[in-house]
Order: C-alpha cells, then structure tokens, then sequence
C-alpha cells in the first residue's frame, strides 16, 4: 500500500509552476523596495542628533567648550539655522528624485529590467554609505552631504517604475487592489526597519545609521542581479490577463494567434506625451503631488516633531514615529481592498483624504497629551494618509499602464509609473521643504499646509469620482427597474 504524502509536501504541490513563480516575484520585489525606503529613512532619524540641546548633556572632561549650546552638534548643523539646512538636504535628495523619475521611466521601458534595478540598488547603497562615512571622515561641508543627496536621489529612481512594471508584467486585474495594496507595505516596513536599525547607532555613531542601511541595499541588488525573471515568457510561464481585449484572447492559458498580433504590433514603448493621454493618468498624477506632500513632511520631519513636541530623545521619538508606517501598512491594504469590491479607486482615495484633513487637525491639538493618544493617533493619520498614497502608486498605477486603450501594449506600466510618481515627487520636495520654512513660526502652521494639501488632493479627483458615482446609479438603475416589474 501506497503511503500517503505528508501534508507539507501536499500542501506545497498544490501550487502550480505559475504560482510558485508569482509568488517568488511578489517576495523579490517587496524586498527590493523594502531596501530602498530602509536606506532613505536613517536621515530623519539622525536629524535630531546632528542638533541637539546641547545645555542638558554633560561634556566629556578635557573638552574646551567655547559654546555651551552646541558644542555637542555636528558642524555645520550646530547654528540656529538648522532646520533650514536639513531642509536643503532633503531637498537636494527630493527634487533630484523628482526630476530623475520623469526619465527613469523611460529608461525602464527600454533597458533590462533585472540590469536597472541591480545597477540602481547597488549605487544607492554608495551613496548611502558615503554619507555615514562622512561621520568618521569627520568631514563638515555642507556641500558634501548635498551632494550624496543629490547622488543618491537619482538612484533611487530606478527603484519604482521598474518593480511597479515587473509586477505588472505578472499580475492581472483581478483583486489587483488587495494584491498590491498588501505587497505596497514594503514601503512602510523599510521605513520602519530604517528607523530601528538607525535608532540602533544614532546616539553613538550615526555614521552607522546610514553604512547599515547602505550595505543592506546594496546586497538586495546583488540578489536582484541572480533571481529576478522580468516576464513570464522568459521562463515559458503564462501571461497575465490585463484587459477585455487581451482576455478575448486568452483561451486554457494560451494567446490566440489574434491577440498576439495585437500585442506585437503595439509592442514598442509608449511616448510621455502619449502615456499622459491615458484616461485618469493626468488627474491621479496631481492628487499625488498633494498626497506625497503630506506623506513626505511626515516622513522626513516626525521624529524631529515629536522630539521637539513630546520632549523624546533621537531613538525613542524615531521608535515611536514608526507607528505612522504601521499605519500606513493597514491604511494601504484598507484601500486595495475596498477599491476592488466597489471598482471606485478615486472615491476611495477621494473619501480617506476627506478623513485625513481633520484628524491631521486633532493629532496636533490633542496627539501629545498622553502616549496612548500618541499612539492612536499615529496609527490612525498613518493609515489615512498613506492609504490612498499606496492605492494611486500601485494598483492605479498598474491600471493606467495597461488601459485598454494601449490595446495590449503593457510597455506603458514603467512609463505611466515614472510619470505619476515623478508628479507626486515634486509635492515630495515641496511638503520637508515648507515643513522646513514654515516649522520656525510654529508647528501649527505646518499641520495647516498639511490639511490644505489633503484638501486640494480631493479636488483634483472630483472629476473621477463623479464618473465612479455616475456608473454605479446606472448599475443600480435596471436592478431597480425589474424588481419593480416582478
């Protein structure tokens, strides 16, 4: 007699080829871009050990303080100007970002995926370990750790046209909201892992915060360069059903000889002036630059917030301001979720936004009376604010590049990602940049240009969201009817 399987094996074949695939591609690029927000994190972490309150420390003996106010700050950050200049640094690292991503994707359309995403990951760790080793280099020029930003900005575009367009290449519509929205977490566990490893050295060497991350990056590119397969024809698997057109052609997991043709003929990439074209790709772009405005600001400037704010040293306020990301994570999944059951991916951006505002308001007001109300209210903006930033980044991203108007042509995804993100990493730039200016007059202030932000991001759906609404009153409009006549 025949002995039966054990139920680790049987669970284990229950999977097809195709899936273990997928599934592998899903994992490799989550841990991808988990890398590369890990690496972008440390710099908001070490902000407030770079300027610290120098009065309340004790000097080490034999050091000749000439200041007792800084004598324990990293020069050049040691002035009153302080914010200012962290300011230019996140700048120098955003506004780069934002320019390279318009091109990024369209190198992304044209070169090797496995190549890009390797050649990206591995210099980006360069750079983030350049900027660590300015610690012990105990170089302090300005010019220096701008230019590591600037470098490093433009690296990390190569990052997500090329994992949004890999995914893409593998996955269809269906339940494409959930499916993204769980694996577009990467972003909020790289900030999280970036924070604690960084709060780990900040307070002893926060050179280490940055060479850490940096290696860590840099090895994810060595494995990008050994496992990654960029489509599943290049290991004979079968092709995703991206739309009505493309589905009509899929017979048993095959293409048809006639949605092959139309594959093939629209096969080259698609042109900026073409992807902007795209029904929803234009309206969605500016939602994000408002979006990744508030998202950015709470990235870059939480910590220091919370020091400032809650009266936290380095490590506990950047620990406690990853609660925002845990956040985020729900927030994101939330949103993929409830856009694949209702089909209404603006509304349900255009509806968290609208929640957004007013609990930014209250968390400022009321956020810091005790930890538990911290807490709370850091899960909760976290999950508001980053919810429909995940949504518009992945699935809707994913959506646009493979329309039905580009009749097959899934050449589009990486461009129509570049464009929608490089808009949103204009508001990027902005949001630490205002934060920066605007933080000396109050933190008040800075939670008002936060809530004008979500507001405007509403806005610029509206357009989208009355389209959604419309098509549901028609869905509902026969139903209604033949109930009536029976």
């Amino acid at each position: 007699m025949k002995s039966p399987l054990a139920p680790g094996v049987r669970f284990l074949t229950s999977f097809s080829r195709d899936s273990w695939y997928r599934g592998s591609i899903l994992l490799l690029t989550f841990l991808f871009y988990t890398s590369y927000h890990l690496s972008r994190k440390p710099i908001s972490i070490v902000k407030s050990q770079l300027h610290r309150n120098c009065s309340e420390l004790i000097p080490p003996a034999g050091l000749n303080i000439s200041d007792n106010e800084t004598w324990c700050d990293w020069v050049p950050f040691d002035q009153s100007n302080y914010k200012t200049l962290f300011g230019i640094l996140d700048n120098c690292f955003l506004v780069a970002y934002a320019i390279g991503m318009f091109f990024s994707g369209i190198f992304g359309e044209r070169l090797p995926l496995r190549y890009y995403l390797s050649f990206g990951m591995l210099m980006s760790g360069l750079f983030t370990c350049l900027f660590g080793l300015g610690y012990y280099w105990e170089i302090h020029s300005l010019l220096f750790y701008a230019f590591i930003q600037v470098m490093n900005g433009l690296m990390q575009t190569t990052g997500w046209p090329a994992v949004v367009a890999c995914v893409g290449n593998w996955f269809g519509k269906g339940k494409r909201g959930f499916i993204m929205g769980v694996w577009n977490s990467h972003t909020s566990v790289g900030n999280i892992l970036g924070s604690l490893i960084a709060g780990v050295y900040v307070s002893s060497a926060w050179g280490m915060s940055f060479i850490v991350p940096g290696l860590i990056i840099a090895a994810t590119g060595v494995i990008c360069f050994f496992f990654l397969v960029e489509k599943p024809e290049d290991v004979n698997c079968s092709p995703p059903q991206h739309n009505l057109r493309s589905n009509e052609g899929m017979i048993n997991g095959s293409v048809t000889t006639e949605s092959a043709e139309v594959i093939e003929e629209h096969a080259e990439a698609i042109s900026f002036v073409g992807a902007l074209c795209i029904p929803g790709v234009v309206e969605f772009s500016l939602c994000l630059l408002f979006a990744k405005l508030v998202s950015y600001t709470f990235l870059y400037w939480l910590p220091l917030y919370i020091s400032n704010v809650v009266h936290f040293d380095a490590k506990d306020a950047g620990d406690l301001s990853t609660l925002f990301d845990v956040g985020g994570i729900v927030g994101g999944i939330l949103a993929g979720l409830v856009s694949d059951y209702t089909g209404g991916r603006a509304t349900t951006c255009c509806v968290m936004l609208l929640f957004a505002a007013p609990m930014l308001f209250l968390y400022n007001y009321i956020g810091h009376r005790s930890l538990g109300t911290t807490i709370g209210m850091l899960l909760l903006c976290g999950g508001l604010v980053n919810g429909p930033y995940a949504l518009i980044t992945t699935a809707v991203s994913a959506d646009l590049g493979t329309h039905e108007s580009l009749r097959g042509n899934s050449r589009a995804l990486s461009t129509v990602t570049a464009i929608i993100d490089g808009t949103g990493s204009i508001g990027a730039a902005l949001g630490p940049l205002f934060a920066g200016l605007i933080s000396p007059s109050g933190w008040n202030n800075v939670f008002y240009m936060l809530i004008s932000a979500d507001i405007l991001a509403c806005l610029f759906l509206s357009r989208l969201v009355f389209k959604e609404v419309q098509g549901w009153c028609r869905s509902c409009v026969p139903q209604s009817r033949g109930f009536r006549e029976f």
